[in-house]
């Protein structure tokens, strides 16, 4: 959510910037409300104090204009209720604002690679996918997920199921150990109110899995992302300076419509409407959310590094950046069966933008109440993560070599097959 002072202030600055995330708007409809309920508030204030000096001087033949003033006064409010509703569904639907170091573009073709990591594998075979090794090993199962529950769902069956807990557990270990997270077991529902927190709804109610319950009155979904119900923690609270950074972790099950993927990665597991997924959240002072957003790429990274996959990194641009991102890094792991890389990760600051939707704030250094800054990553998607394993370490016989760190998770397992 935008502050609505700072538009009032430069709408001509949000109109440029909101151009750059692909959005044309002149803001005149939310600036006009604006104004309408600001001569509303002194309309509002003006009677009040009417009202303190009927009160003070106690004249019954005052009385009935007092009567009158408490009702315009509540009509007064009533008004106010409802441009409030209006501008702040006009302003939840404008995407957060892209930092200046962010490339201008409409889609991701004007990403910017910012580096390239490891040595892509040479093979004296074909590689072949990640879909085709499974079905040959018989450990990936969609034609049974198609018939329980439909298409872009798997059955791992056996090692490769093994692999993906291991995969899990892995990046767990290290997150928590190593880099200083907080591992965190949270639900999977979540109210329509935590995810407008994070910016879900309500423009993109169409890619979520809405549950159907007996109570009416709250509407619940099923996570899209681990992001949605860590970064909701803080939500309406007032943290202290000293408990930041907060720094989280949680291994979940996610799921995604995928509303707009229609026609796209239909084979293989790219693509699901459930899939797993290890989510990093960050919560610190807003000035030190691009230091976090580096030091939340490099815990992604270095799982990455530990086993061994080739990957890029990427700053995305304007156009391609999430909904609630001011800036974001993904990170593209290589996958041999198609000749190019794919993302693995996309770790990114949101600024203020989310702690206003959510009302998180804290005391700064000056004792003045602010919004925190919040960020996020994957790190690991694990479905993807395996994908990546299945492919880079194919054999020519089939079989699949087991990563070097991951081999303390497998139960002694070295070679899938």
């Amino acid at each position: 959510m935008h502050n609505l002072k700072l538009i009032r202030k430069d709408p001509d600055f949000f109109i440029k910037k909101l151009k750059h995330r692909s959005i044309n708007t002149d803001l005149k409809k939310i600036l006009s409300l604006d104004k309408k309920n600001r001569e509303l508030i002194q309309s509002k204030e003006k009677l009040e104090h009417d009202k303190k000096v009927i009160s003070k001087k106690q004249e019954k033949s005052q009385f009935s204009r007092s009567k009158e003033i408490t009702k315009e006064i509540n009509d007064l409010e009533k008004s106010q209720l409802k441009i409030n509703s209006e501008i702040e569904l006009l302003l939840s639907s404008l995407p957060n604002l892209a930092l200046d170091d962010v490339p201008i573009g409409k889609d991701e073709t004007s990403n910017k690679v910012i580096k390239e990591f490891g040595k892509i594998p040479k093979f004296d075979f074909t590689p072949i996918s990640h879909y085709e090794i499974g079905k040959k090993l018989n450990l990936m199962d969609f034609d049974i997920a198609t018939k329980t529950s439909g298409s872009r769902f798997v059955f791992l069956k056996d090692k490769l199921a093994l692999l993906e807990r291991a995969i899990s557990n892995f990046m767990l270990d290290c997150h928590t150990k190593e880099f200083g997270y907080k591992e965190i077991s949270p639900p999977l529902i979540v109210k329509d109110t935590t995810m407008f927190g994070t910016g879900q709804l309500p423009k993109f109610e169409k890619d979520q899995f809405e549950i159907k319950l007996d109570d009416e009155k709250t509407r619940k979904f099923l996570i899209p992302t681990a992001e949605v119900i860590l970064t909701n923690m803080v939500r309406e609270s007032f943290l202290k300076k000293e408990e930041l950074p907060l720094r989280l972790v949680a291994s979940t099950a996610c799921f995604r419509k995928e509303a707009g993927s229609y026609g796209k990665d239909t084979k293989g597991m790219i693509r699901q409407h459930q899939f797993y997924k290890v989510e990093l959240v960050s919560i610190v002072e807003p000035k030190k959310c691009l230091e976090e957003l580096e030091r939340m790429s490099n815990c992604a990274q270095e799982i990455l590094n530990k086993l061994k996959l080739p990957f890029r990194m990427v700053l995305l641009s304007s156009g391609d950046m999430g909904f609630s991102a001011e800036k974001t890094y993904d990170l593209e792991v290589w996958i041999p069966s198609e000749n190019k890389y794919r993302e693995i990760s996309s770790c990114s600051s949101c600024g203020q933008f989310q702690s206003r939707r959510m009302k998180a704030k804290y005391k700064n250094e000056k004792k003045e109440t602010d919004f925190v800054g919040t960020l996020n990553g994957s790190g690991l998607a694990v479905g993807r993560t395996l994908i990546a394993i299945m492919e880079n370490y194919q054999n020519k016989d089939g079989t699949i070599s087991v990563p070097e760190s991951l081999k303390p998770y497998m139960n002694g397992v070295e070679l899938i097959s």
